[in-house]
């Protein structure tokens, strides 16, 4: 539901679907047991009753919202499941100076926002065209593509704070974000994280062109230089189709999109460690003085090409190295198996330790 007036937008009635489920079913990998109990809430005050009901009683509880960066271990989870699917994009201010203040339901889909924002001209996210999941799911990783991350646009988070038992809302300066982490990643309760998502309010530029393109790879397919701007659309339509030739975009035809996406993050390395690595290793300053490399140009170097596991069930992408997948037929077992390959690998080969990027719930690494 989409309100351009600043005016909240209509909260449906709430339906509670409760139930047993098999998470494979409600996972972009297809992997992952069943659930002891689900319970599907559409609006904010369902999302917290089940939540604190759950935690009242003393049992697990798992917040699910697109299910595209999670990985469930084959015995499922023994607790309740409470599937995000709030809806509502709000714009609350929007001015040449300040900007459009938009106010996003944490169930609300990823991508649907991005192109809200494309096709009304609210700049900073364009770049993050084409990931799956929810809009809630996007401060805990701090999602970032392209050479834009959500916390570059983020102005407060609106949470239930399950330790503290009621609604808080922080602001950015308080979310504590981090390369591809965040404060929401790093806190826990008892057997999960300590805040649970409820909105998340963005402020984005109003403008026709694009903010500056940070990202080589982006730069090459629109044909202009690092630091140029463009038409809002061209960027998320290049960036459409850059995800696209790596199974990236969900496909349930294309079984390299069933993954997690990236499956291990970028390592981030002392600069003295960073300079051990080959000379054509990737090579990215941050601002602490380390050095960011390329989990994809580690794997492959290390001897994992396209497509390695094959025929499966587990193999990496066809497409894209940095995606683990499953070929029709894969547990989490064959999943991890296959990490555990990549990872060790990469160890023996260049002395650096991949991290997965997608939640683990049953199951480790």
């Amino acid at each position: 539901m989409f309100s351009r007036r600043g005016v909240p937008a209509a909260v449906s009635v709430t339906r509670v679907t409760e139930g047993s489920a098999v998470l494979a079913d409600l996972t972009t990998l297809h992997v992952g047991g069943p659930a002891a109990r689900i319970v599907t809430a559409t609006t904010t005050d369902r999302v917290i009753d089940a939540v604190s009901e759950s935690d009242g009683r003393g049992e697990p509880v798992l917040v699910l919202g697109g299910g595209s960066n999670l990985l469930v271990g084959d015995d499922g989870f023994d607790g309740t499941v409470v599937r995000v699917a709030t809806r509502g994009v709000v714009l609350e201010a929007a001015d040449r100076c300040g900007g459009a203040a938009v106010r996003v339901a944490a169930g609300e889909p990823w991508d649907d926002v991005v192109a809200h924002a494309v096709s009304r001209h609210w700049i900073g996210v364009e770049a993050l065209s084409g990931i799956p999941g929810l809009t809630g799911a996007t401060p805990v990783q701090n999602v970032g593509a392209y050479g834009q991350d959500v916390a570059g646009t983020i102005a407060s988070v609106r949470t239930w704070d399950r330790q503290e038992g009621r609604v808080r809302t922080l602001a950015s300066a308080d979310c504590e974000f981090a390369y591809r982490t965040s404060r929401f990643k790093q806190e826990q309760f008892r057997d999960g994280p300590r805040f649970v998502i409820l909105e998340v309010t963005f402020q984005l530029r109003l403008a026709d062109l694009s903010e500056p393109i940070r990202y080589a790879e982006l730069a090459r397919a629109l044909g202009v230089e690092v630091g140029a701007r463009v038409p809002v659309e061209q960027v998320r339509a290049t960036v459409l189709e850059l995800r696209r030739a790596k199974g990236m975009v969900l496909d349930d035809a294309d079984h390299d999109t069933w993954s997690a996406g990236s499956f291990f993050t970028n390592p981030v390395l002392a600069a003295d460690a960073a300079a051990l690595l080959p000379e054509g290793a990737p090579r990215w300053p941050t601002p602490d003085g380390r050095v960011k490399t390329s989990a994809a140009w580690l794997i492959e170097h290390a001897g994992f090409g396209r497509g390695f596991g094959a025929p499966g069930p587990a193999t990496l992408s066809g497409k894209h190295t940095l995606a683990l997948t499953n070929r029709g037929g894969a547990r989490a077992k064959d999943l991890l198996d296959l990490a555990r390959i990549v990872r060790d690998g990469v160890r023996s080969a260049f002395g650096v330790e991949l991290h997965p990027e997608p939640v683990l719930v049953g199951c480790s690494l």
